[in-house]
């Protein structure tokens, strides 16, 4: 069962997240996903994350492909143009690669090479119109296409952003732009992300709440200063510091908000940083082990 059917469907998804190789070996990139075969529906493919260079994601994700994975493409706005971006996803579409999330991305002076000249030709929003473009059978300038993509479009939100309403705003314009689904920043708060919840409702679009698998009380203390949009809760991170076993509660603590959360949301996205052995028990323990097929 792909993504999208899973979604249209009603049934509880899962997705993870697989991070491409710096360099050419994707050996460790097709192990960490074999680690997650059967216990999601698509792996979510990372675009040069925090704005350092790896390998590009369209190949990791024919690299995915082929070995009978169902990857999602990450498409930035970052390092591409137009042209460039419009090309990239026609690639994909011709590998038989459907999902794709679309993201503005990070800023240049974050990464590995802040000398870089960022492009932001287009941005999210924008970019969804481009896919939406694509999948009516002409490119971002009018001109028709021959052969038509069939692009399942997400998009990303930050439900723990202070102010809230800029992102409802951005939330309401990328399901205009015609966003299928979404994928949130991590949430640590339930409560607040219902509150989210209620109102991402009144829209047709799907939601994945997102959740970072927390290692140490010193993980969530650098997520808080360095990640926008994330909000580890005091009482969490103390939990995590008293914790003989930081791993096995940051597991515990990721259950708890998946079903806290699972019957306002359409599924999860699961992020382990480099710690994908652990997604597995995570979905054990919140009962969401074996995808159907």
């Amino acid at each position: 069962m792909s993504l999208r059917e899973a979604l249209e469907s009603g049934r509880f998804a899962v997705t993870s997240e697989v991070g491409p190789p710096k360099g050419t070996d994707v050996s460790q990139m097709l192990d960490t996903a074999e680690k997650l075969r059967g216990h999601v529906d698509a792996l979510n493919v990372t675009d040069n994350q925090a704005a350092v260079m790896r390998l590009c994601t369209l190949a990791a994700c024919v690299h995915l492909a082929q070995k009978g994975h169902e990857p999602v493409l990450q498409v930035t706005c970052r390092d591409r143009n137009r042209l460039s971006i419009q090309s990239d996803l026609l690639g994909a579409a011709s590998f038989g690669i459907t999902n794709v999330l679309a993201l503005t991305g990070d800023h240049v002076i974050m990464g590995d090479h802040p000398q870089a000249k960022a492009v932001f030709d287009l941005e999210s929003v924008q970019l969804l119109e481009v896919v939406g473009a694509l999948n009516n059978g002409t490119d971002m300038a009018g001109n028709d296409l021959s052969g038509t993509p069939e692009f399942f479009v997400g998009a990303v939100v930050t439900p723990d952003a202070h102010p809230i309403e800029p992102q409802l705003a951005k939330f309401e314009k990328k399901v205009r732009a015609g966003a299928n689904y979404f994928q949130t920043q991590a949430v640590y708060d339930s409560e607040s992300f219902l509150g989210f919840m209620e109102t991402a409702r009144s829209f047709d679009a799907k939601v994945l709440a997102g959740i970072v698998v927390l290692r140490s009380a010193g993980m969530a203390r650098f997520m808080n200063k360095n990640i926008p949009g994330i909000t580890v809760p005091d009482a969490i991170i103390a939990e995590l510091a008293s914790a003989q076993d930081p791993v096995a509660v940051g597991i515990e603590i990721a259950v708890r908000f998946i079903n806290d959360v699972r019957d306002s949301c359409d599924g999860v996205h699961i992020m382990a940083v480099g710690a994908e052995h652990l997604v597995p028990r995570v979905l054990d323990a919140a009962g969401l082990w074996e995808v159907p097929s």
